[in-house]
């Protein structure tokens, strides 16, 4: 029973996340290093936004495209101490569309933020029911922005009109590690971890290019920025509270407010930031109907900071519902979850306001023990 649900609640909870602070993409849990033997699962998460804004009378149209975010864990059990894992995800991503058509001033521009984390793992069950984690992890950074629309500046030397901006990165390869404790009692499910991630700070080398009216496209001097894929620490927790049910949920902190893109053309003036941190609270129920199947439903909410944010990523918060089903044969589980989410109004910082803004998001995982 107890691993059965777990699969629809680890779905529910983490594999459609959306927007959960910043820029998140795939929320990082240590759950599958908990299953019996070995076992590997292989996971696919899809979010639809619907995010849009007023800007001078003007609206944006929706300015998020659909993303999808895939994702592998594999587990490996070397004695009855000893299991090691790997995880393949997408930590962070951004994309950023504003369609062309409209008197919108920033129709056209683009953004895309793209990372591909991996992370080996070891947990040693050092006292009964008491383990810690520990692990590695390599991750790429890579980012384009087109179109934006840069304002004049008349005090610049030489006076600066205005124009259209472009970037591209170099790919970025950094480290990072993952140090966690767990505590279970498997005679009433129970369970509760703590993860901590370290940050990742990438250097990224630029090529720039402004088009201004009159002069063309004007190429910028190459250069470099860094940027911080920050720390996170979570706390994941579980318990049976009836037969065939159980409670589970978690809390996340992001130090998101450590994020920035600020490359040298527009230094000190930042592209994206964030100035709060966010913390995200999730709680469910899984309940087991028979042998075959069982389901989850989970609420979660990241409370909105209030604070103005930037025009390549205008989110501010969410709260959503989700339902998730699993259906297990043999060693096979399938599960297969959607969310609604509601997402926080935010003004930018070129006074434009999103209001009244949502997202449905869907995923499927198939695990395997062997």
């Amino acid at each position: 029973m107890r691993k059965t649900i777990l699969a629809a609640a680890a779905l529910g909870v983490g594999a459609t996340a959306v927007n959960a602070g910043g820029i998140e993409r795939t929320v990082f849990s240590t759950g599958f290093l908990f299953e019996d033997g070995d076992y590997a699962e292989f996971s696919i998460g899809g979010v639809s936004p619907d995010v849009s804004g007023t800007l001078g009378g003007e609206a944006s149209g929706n300015m998020l495209d659909t993303y999808v975010a895939p994702s592998f864990a594999y587990k490996r059990q070397i004695s009855d101490q000893l299991s090691l894992g790997l995880t393949v995800n997408q930590a962070a991503g951004a994309n950023t569309a504003y369609p062309l058509g409209t008197d919108y001033a920033f129709a056209g521009a683009t953004a895309e933020l793209k990372t591909l984390t991996v992370t080996g793992l070891a947990r040693y069950e050092f006292v009964e029911n008491v383990s810690a984690i520990a692990g590695l992890r390599v991750e790429t950074l890579e980012g384009v922005i087109g179109g934006l629309p840069l304002p004049p500046n008349p005090t610049a030397t030489p006076p600066f009109p205005g124009g259209l901006y472009d970037l591209s990165t170099d790919k970025s390869t950094e480290l990072g590690y993952v140090l966690g404790v767990a505590w279970e009692k498997p005679e009433i499910a129970a369970r509760v971890a703590l993860t901590y991630e370290s940050e990742r700070e990438h250097t990224l080398n630029t090529t720039e290019t402004i088009a201004i009216a009159g002069f063309g496209v004007i190429p910028q001097a190459p250069g470099s920025f860094t940027s911080v894929i920050p720390q996170a620490l979570t706390l994941e927790f579980q318990t049976g509270v009836a037969a065939d049910t159980l409670v589970f949920g978690s809390v996340r902190w992001v130090e998101w407010s450590e994020f920035d893109v600020t490359p040298p053309v527009t230094s000190p003036n930042a592209l994206a930031s964030y100035q709060s941190d966010t913390t995200t609270f999730n709680l469910g129920v899984g309940r087991r109907f028979n042998e075959t199947w069982s389901g989850a439903v989970t609420l979660s909410h990241e409370e909105s900071s209030g604070d103005i944010f930037g025009n390549l990523g205008p989110t501010d918060g969410f709260t959503s519902i989700g339902l998730a089903a699993t259906y297990t044969q043999d060693a096979y589980k399938v599960t297969a979850g959607l969310r609604y989410v509601e997402i926080g109004d935010t003004d930018t910082t070129a006074g434009a306001s999103f209001t009244d803004n949502s997202a449905i998001a869907g995923g499927i995982r198939i695990g395997y023990s062997f």
